[in-house]
């Protein structure tokens, strides 16, 4: 297979066309070097000054013979082995002839000056050329290399002044006007690239322009270095000024182009990204399969008409009858009327104005008539619609490229391109090549910052650039802090004629009724992706027909389709920019109240969801009784896949859900807010590992009731942020905040407020080890429930204080609390409340030496939590079951139910099990004799407890490390640890105590 090894561009190597990777900067950077030196020798010491030319660190040598162990490796795996040789001192590349890029191109360059026409010479110019695919080294940021780049750099520069020459020779000015002019933007110094320019304007009459840019050359070299322009460029001024004949073409047959239309608008010279649609809009206009009709759609700012002209250029040879432009202004109040247009393109192709037809029809007749059988290519830009195009198309062998923010469903035969946003890297050198590739490379993470906040948009990007370019000595991040300010962030992003609000508003106007109040009320929302039923709770409508609307909008590229669910829902997304806007329209269109009870409608269809799931599956904890918020009509089937898979909605609902919940909170729905962040659903809602979720939403909440001066409402929060503390393992900060929640309920009298506060206190105790403190308010919340009638409450304190009591070593008393709490949960039919309660009676039975029974009990608890979708309670029920077997001596059974336990914990950020499970496997590994992997366990089991306020748990590991100190036979430091921990077992009152001394734990 044929090997190639490519850096004229990025550093690639591809076998049979198949790309090889190559890992990241400092491999690539070292296979560039050993290519560059084209198979001599590249000693190791020089290597390390290439890679690492500041301070290189003491395992660099290493860290080379690794890079050229991964570069062997995927070489080999690519079929391209023995390309890396180690030869004293160093490394060499061996790679056939032909196939370096870099090669190739210097040997046509030398071949096209030794060229016998300018036919031949400019043939093998464009075959050099056309090897290039970018910045030669692309990707290597600074190194030694930068030298051999610039060289490279310099090398195609030639080879393009060289091109240009032969095509002069040629006279084809008129296809060379268009790159002279970007050209020498780009290298406004290089007196050959402005001669060439020169030269090429006079030949197309253009004497006047041709002088002018004479002149703007000598007001850079007197401006930038001081000089007068060399005797070769004032000589061609002054040739151009006497009008010397000589200045004119040579004859040639290529003269007779000279009447053919190349109407083609400037290329853009910083055109960035969309390799793949350009590669794929060239493949389709050169395959000559006619017809060849492309649609590139794409919402306003996306880049589609500089796509577009990037292409038109690229494909321009293949058309050598003429390119056709017309900017059809279709989304403007004005769009070009077809007629119109088909004037100037016949007045284009040669027809007098007093033999153009009047109707349109005719105009389009003739039209298609004189480019039958011709390979003309017509650019249509902004096209409103299918009746503007078709009489615009042509027949026979031409090409059409149309851009459109509508996708043209009714064009037959058309092939669409949609454009997105850019991709994050093509964002940033989109926006380094128009501020400053140092500049950006300097504030790299900030450039990265404003890409994003510009949506990756590439009209947004390049005004952002713009206003940078203008303004040299403001540091990036001026300009990403005044972006991320959303209420101004459309006025940031304008500058001269370039605005995106100017965008969006054209696309605005082009709505219906619906479509913009659907637009508006999503942008006001904030979600950032959301279903239709969203959409239809904002605007009190039906689902279906909201649906409809936000498929019109999606047409009309204001909406993006995102995907179908795990439910089966049709989800959507807006664009950050465009969601802006319509949040404008919205606070500019509609009154307040109107916003804000949208906003109520979102929050009450999600709580009235939630209250389903609650009444469907039954909580095991306090339940706040809120009194039920209006709501929108839930459709039966909204609510069927809601009821059917409630941990997936809410995992897929999670984004909007605390978008919209924060958003809410501002507008002043504090109740509601507060009611959804203290809505008791278990772990389904959010996940217990989605803390930063359930941080934003108690947060907001908490903020809009002291707002409101809502003194239940943030009570209320606060006991919900002491939860969310305590499922963190943060007990500290758990108890202040309960405390503080508990202090305001006493002062209103709220009797459940307390409750809840007091079973949060004291199941927080309860981990931190602090058995009395924790019944003390577990029987004082109990008390207050009894005396509420609440059943669900009273069941759930009995369980959580006969947890207590069995860690007391209270055995008679914690099976009573344990089976009231079963016959509890049974009876209000909660089957998470049977789940727990079972665990809990394993850990019983297993601390009575039952531990048949403890198997049984813990894994009824675990298939009822996989039938509820719960893994982290699915994983505690496990290792406590494993636990029991581990008593029996079952080792081999247990060790991978643990270690998937362990997982579970790990991916879902909790920090308690994962001590838990750690511990156990020490223990397991401890029972087998693998000494070394129980240390290991241990010892990670130890740091995870010395960062929570868990004194009995760390205790209990501790003990266990002192077992596995007498397995070594060091029974000194043993002993010195178990009498540590046997002192904390007493303090805290623990069974432990009893049962390693055979006394009565202390009270």
């Amino acid at each position: 297979m044929a090997v190639e090894f490519r850096l004229l561009g990025p550093v690639e190597v591809s076998v049979g066309g198949i790309p090889v990777p190559l890992g990241g900067v400092k491999p690539k950077t070292l296979l560039a070097a050993l290519l560059l030196e084209r198979g001599r020798v590249l000693p190791t010491h020089r290597l390390i000054d290439i890679l690492w030319p500041d301070e290189p660190p003491e395992s660099a040598r290493a860290a080379i013979q690794t890079y050229v162990k991964t570069l062997r490796q995927a070489l080999t795996r690519a079929g391209a082995p023995d390309v890396i040789v180690t030869r004293a001192p160093g490394y060499l590349a061996r790679i056939p002839a032909e196939s370096l890029d870099a090669d190739l191109f210097e040997r046509l360059l030398t071949d096209a000056r030794g060229a016998a026409t300018p036919e031949e010479a400019s043939g093998l110019l464009d075959s050099a050329l056309a090897l290039w695919r970018g910045p030669a080294l692309a990707g290597l940021g600074d190194s030694p290399l930068s030298g051999e780049a610039a060289r490279l750099e310099q090398l195609r520069l030639t080879a393009t002044e060289e091109r240009i020459a032969a095509g002069l020779a040629l006279g084809r000015h008129g296809r060379l006007v268009a790159e002279l002019a970007a050209l020498v933007g780009r290298h406004p110094l290089n007196e050959r690239l402005r001669g060439q320019y020169m030269t090429v304007l006079y030949r197309l009459g253009r004497q006047s322009e041709a002088l002018a840019t004479f002149r703007e050359g000598r007001r850079i070299l007197a401006e930038d270095h001081g000089v007068d322009p060399g005797p070769e460029l004032t000589a061609l001024h002054h040739a151009v000024l006497r009008g010397d004949p000589a200045l004119l073409a040579p004859p040639s047959g290529e003269m007779v182009r000279l009447a053919v239309p190349a109407q083609l608008p400037l290329a853009p010279a910083d055109f960035t990204g969309r390799s793949a649609q350009s590669a794929a809009l060239v493949t389709a206009l050169t395959s000559g399969e006619a017809p060849m009709i492309q649609v590139v759609a794409g919402r306003a700012g996306s880049g589609k008409s500089a796509l577009a002209i990037h292409v038109a250029h690229q494909v321009a040879d293949a058309f050598p009858d003429g390119r056709l432009y017309a900017e059809l202004r279709g989304m403007s109040e004005a769009p070009a009327d077809p007629g119109e247009v088909l004037g100037r393109f016949l007045k284009a192709l040669g027809v007098r104005q007093d033999a153009l037809p009047s109707a349109t029809a005719e105009r389009a007749e003739l039209y298609r008539s004189l480019l039958a059988g011709r390979r003309v290519l017509v650019l249509l830009d902004d096209a409103a619609g299918e009746p503007q195009v078709r009489p615009l198309l042509p027949g026979g062998a031409g090409g059409v490229l149309i851009t459109s923010r509508d996708r043209l469903g009714g064009l037959s035969g058309a092939r669409r391109t949609d454009l997105d946003v850019l991709e994050p890297a093509e964002a940033v050198e989109l926006l380094a090549r128009i501020a400053g590739t140092e500049r950006v490379a300097a504030e790299e993470a900030v450039a990265h910052d404003i890409a994003d906040l510009c949506g990756r948009l590439p009209l947004a990007i390049r005004i952002a650039g713009a206003r940078l370019a203008t303004r040299q000595r403001w540091p990036l991040r001026v300009l990403a802090d005044r972006l991320t300010d959303e209420r101004r962030r459309l006025d940031e992003l304008a500058i001269a004629d370039l605005e995106v609000r100017a965008g969006f508003e054209l696309s605005y106007r082009g709505l219906d009724d619906d479509e913009r109040r659907v637009l508006r009320r999503l942008g006001h929302l904030g979600v950032p992706e959301f279903s239709p039923w969203i959409a239809a709770w904002l605007c009190d409508i039906d689902g279906k027909l909201a649906e409809d609307i936000v498929e019109r909008l999606v047409d009309a590229q204001m909406v993006d389709f995102s995907r179908v669910d795990d439910l089966g829902t049709l989800r959507y997304r807006i664009h950050d920019l465009v969601r802006i806007y319509g949040r404008e329209r919205a606070e500019a269109e509609e009154p307040y109240e109107l916003l804000t009870a949208a906003a109520g409608r979102v929050l009450g269809g999600w709580l009235a969801l939630a209250d389903q799931v609650a009444a469907d599956a039954p909580p095991d904890e306090i339940d706040w009784k809120h009194p039920a918020a209006a709501a929108p009509a839930i459709p039966d089937e909204l609510t069927a896949r809601v009821l059917a898979a409630p941990h997936d909605w809410f995992e897929i609902e999670q984004p909007a859900l605390v978008v919209g919940l924060e958003r809410a909170a501002v507008l002043g729905l504090h109740d509601m807010v507060c009611k959804f962040a203290s809505a008791r659903l278990g772990p389904s809602f959010l996940g217990v590992n989605r803390f930063e979720s359930r941080e934003r939403i108690n947060r907001a909440a908490l903020a809009a009731a002291r707002r409101a001066g809502d003194r239940h409402g943030e009570a209320t929060v606060l006991a919900e942020l002491g939860h969310l503390r305590y499922l963190q393992d943060r007990f500290p900060e758990a108890r202040r905040h309960l405390g503080h929640a508990l202090a305001a309920f006493r002062e209103m009298g709220d009797a459940r407020g307390q409750a809840v506060a007091l079973a949060g206190l004291g199941v927080t105790c309860r981990e931190a080890s602090r058995l009395a403190e924790a019944l003390h308010f577990l029987d004082q919340a109990d008390v207050l429930l009894t005396g509420l009638g609440d059943d669900l409450g009273v069941t759930y304190l009995r369980r959580l204080a006969a947890s207590v009591r069995l860690e007391r070593g209270d055995y008679p008393a914690a099976w009573r609390g344990l089976e009231e709490s079963m016959a509890g949960y049974r009876r209000l039919g909660s089957r998470r409340g049977e789940a727990v309660t079972l665990r809990t009676m394993s850990l019983f039975h297993r601390a009575a030496g039952d531990y048949d029974a403890a198997i049984q009990t813990a894994e009824a608890a675990t298939e009822i939590f996989v039938e509820l979708g719960d893994r982290l309670l699915e994983a505690y029920s496990v290792r406590t079951c494993a636990k029991a077997r581990l008593r029996l001596g079952q080792t081999r059974q247990v060790l991978a139910p643990l270690e998937g336990a362990l997982s579970t914990c790990q991916a879902m950020g909790d920090r308690w099990g994962l001590g838990i499970a750690l511990r156990t496997l020490g223990e397991l590994h401890l029972a087998d004799g693998n000494l070394t992997d129980s240390a290991a366990c241990l010892t990670a089991a130890i740091g995870v407890w010395d960062g929570m306020d868990a004194p009995l748990w760390q205790a209990r590991t501790e003990h266990t490390l002192a077992l596995l100190h007498e397995a070594r036979g060091d029974v000194e430091t043993a002993a010195t640890i178990r009498a540590r921990v046997l002192t904390v077992f007493r303090d805290h009152g623990a069974r432990e105590y009893g049962e390693i001394t055979g006394d009565a734990p202390a009270p």
